[in-house]
């Protein structure tokens, strides 16, 4: 079962109706966000290789120009 629920005054409130037993104990799992990355992807050495690039245009259509080559 997972229920939402908000953390406040160091205590863990469902967000819903928990039909549960009074006094059952339970295990919460906390996700961890992704972590950060370490420098923009804008400084990274592959950022921006592509930029003179006329034939890419908008990323949609090129994608869609892709396919439509290899399936004809």
């Amino acid at each position: 079962m997972t229920v939402p629920a908000k953390f406040e005054n160091g205590v863990f409130r469902p967000l819903q109706d928990v039909q549960i037993k009074e006094g059952t104990v339970v295990e919460v799992h906390i996700p961890q966000p992704p972590p950060a990355l370490k420098h923009p992807v804008r400084d990274t050495a592959f950022a921006g290789m592509l930029i003179d690039r006329d034939d890419l245009g908008d990323s949609v259509e090129y994608i869609n120009r892709l396919r439509r080559d290899l399936h004809g």
